[in-house]
């Protein structure tokens, strides 16, 4: 007779969700109005869903996650993406999907801006967001910052949260 070895979470048992459009935690994270739809404290640290708006032009800086991988799926708009090497052209209804450990970054290419839905598994980068964004004062985009993010503060928390910033914003040549 064989065994099977079925991994199992020990985490806190998740609870249900049911969000209504505008519901969630909304942050103002860079450019983006990101709305956190689940997080580690209600999906017992399986995923974290966060829904993402932002102008053209605004993006990630070139980084990757040690502790989980990444995904997206572009609901409006349009999105470059670059994961490990590869340059992904994203309109509306593509999924790109960025592995732990794989090194990657996006612009929002499209005039109009995107709205783009970001998954991480496990959850956990909802609490780097947190960190370096402030909540959200109306569902709308940010104002422009008077002053760029220190890069040097985004890289001390991003590294206590398992990321390394690996470059500036910007799809790499």
């Amino acid at each position: 007779m064989s065994t099977s070895h079925v991994a199992t979470n020990h985490g806190p048992a998740p609870s249900p969700i049911a969000l209504r459009p505008g519901e969630g935690e909304a942050l103002w994270f860079m450019d983006f109005l990101a709305t956190i739809k689940a997080s580690a404290e209600e999906t017992g640290g399986r995923v974290a869903v966060i829904l993402h708006s932002g102008p053209k032009d605004s993006g990630s800086p070139l980084h990757v996650h040690h502790r989980e991988s990444e995904w997206f799926y572009v609901l409006d708009g349009e999105l470059i993406v670059w994961v490990g090497g590869q340059v992904v052209r994203a309109p509306a209804g593509s999924f790109v999907f960025g592995p732990q450990g794989t090194p990657h970054t996006f612009t929002v290419s499209s005039a109009g801006g995107a709205r783009f839905l970001l998954v991480t598994e496990p959850a956990g980068f909802e609490g780097f967001m947190r960190s370096c964004a402030e909540p959200a004062q109306s569902l709308t985009l940010p104002p422009r910052p008077s002053v760029p993010p220190d890069p040097g503060r985004m890289a001390a928390i991003a590294a206590e949260y398992g990321l390394d910033i690996l470059g500036p914003p910007g799809i790499p040549s």
